[in-house]
């Protein structure tokens, strides 16, 4: 959540009236304090970078389901 490439790429998506989804760990860091109301903040309040790494890809794996979902919903 501290990435400065990171940040910087939150506030060109803002200046550009575009919303932001941000997968952080811990607290958020630096990229908690750019959201914006209208942004999604999933955040996964361990310490471990290993077990926030582990649900980042399952929550990666559970948006790309439902995206599927979305555009081509099961009988």
């Amino acid at each position: 959540g501290n990435s400065r490439n990171v940040v910087e790429a939150m506030h060109a998506a803002h200046e550009s009236q575009m919303g932001v989804v941000a997968l952080t760990g811990r607290n958020g860091g630096k990229m908690a304090e750019v959201l914006r109301p209208a942004d999604i903040h999933i955040c996964v309040p361990a310490q471990s970078t290993a077990r926030i790494q582990e649900v980042h890809i399952l929550i990666g794996h559970v948006l790309c389901e439902l995206v599927d979902e979305a555009l081509v919903p099961r009988p």
